[in-house]
């Protein structure tokens, strides 16, 4: 952690909502004029996606089903780490990008499923901002999430985010559901050891849960929408967060716990607006001070 180069990370897994929840933050950055440096959790896997199904093929045939993009063996955790702290230290680092499809492609100049050359990190931010799978991992060789000076986790129940993921992974990359299950499957050990742990590193969790019937998420035909769901907001150290005024602001809102607010799907934005800004005022703030 770093008062004057502070960190905020944003984790959840595939089809969890991060991207969603990266544009509120964008929002909010854009009308307090900060300005962050931007890190996608993808930059970070070790192999392209050539080189992830020749290592799958070997390991499946080695006898191992269970070989994932969730696992230390297939990220670049110590460099995800150097950066953190080289950044929280100097406010500098290197990272590159995946290039996930054809648009992409023709911006960064690369073909889809491969990497741009590292570069660095604009030389002037105010923080900087990571999305992806493991902003707040912990393993007996690293310690991503004590980097890190606010970490949100975006966490939908199971079922929807496997909702979320097939829909999203029949659209936009072709695949057909029995494609999609297997990957389900096949990561459901490195998701129960490496995702779910960070969400008791996060600082706040953001979980959306539908309020119609998603009991075999493979055969659901839609992707339940904002008004079919409420969001149960936790947060870790509820201390200075004014829930009365929350209450208050965000209709449809009540208290399940001391440290928990829950809010109607579509009052979300909204809720975020109000939870965060503050908070990344706060961290501004301090930096300013800092310097």
């Amino acid at each position: 952690m770093s008062r004057r180069h502070p960190i905020i990370s944003v984790t959840g897994s595939s089809g969890a909502g991060t991207t969603s929840v990266r544009k509120t933050f964008e929002n909010i950055f854009r009308r307090e004029k900060v300005t962050a440096a931007y890190i996608e959790g993808d930059a970070f896997h070790r192999y392209d996606r050539v080189e992830m199904r020749r290592k799958m093929a070997e390991e499946a045939e080695r006898g191992n089903k269970h070989f994932s993009h969730f696992s230390p063996q297939t990220n670049l955790f110590a460099e995800l780490e150097k950066l953190f702290r080289d950044y929280g230290e100097s406010g500098t680092g290197t990272t590159r990008h995946y290039i996930h499809d054809a648009e992409e492609a023709t911006l960064h100049g690369g073909e889809p499923g491969t990497f741009t050359g590292w570069t660095p990190l604009p030389r002037e931010s105010d923080l900087l901002f990571y999305e992806g799978l493991h902003g707040a991992v912990v393993t007996e060789k690293v310690n991503i999430a004590e980097h890190a000076d606010l970490k949100i986790g975006v966490v939908p129940v199971i079922n929807l985010e496997w909702i979320q993921k097939l829909h999203r992974d029949r659209r936009d990359r072709g695949y057909s559901t029995e494609a999609v299950t297997d990957t389900i499957l096949r990561r459901m050990p490195d998701y129960v050891n490496y995702i779910c742990p960070q969400f008791t590193e996060t600082d706040i969790n953001f979980q959306r849960i539908p309020t119609v019937d998603t009991s075999n998420p493979f055969i659901a035909r839609w992707i339940p929408t904002p008004d079919e769901s409420m969001v149960v907001i936790r947060l870790r150290n509820p201390r200075g967060i004014d829930f009365p005024y929350l209450l208050s602001m965000i209709p449809q809102s009540f208290m399940s716990r001391a440290n928990s607010i829950v809010v109607h799907g579509a009052k979300l934005d909204l809720a975020m607006q109000l939870i965060l800004t503050p908070l990344i005022l706060q961290l501004i703030e301090r930096k300013r001070r800092a310097l």
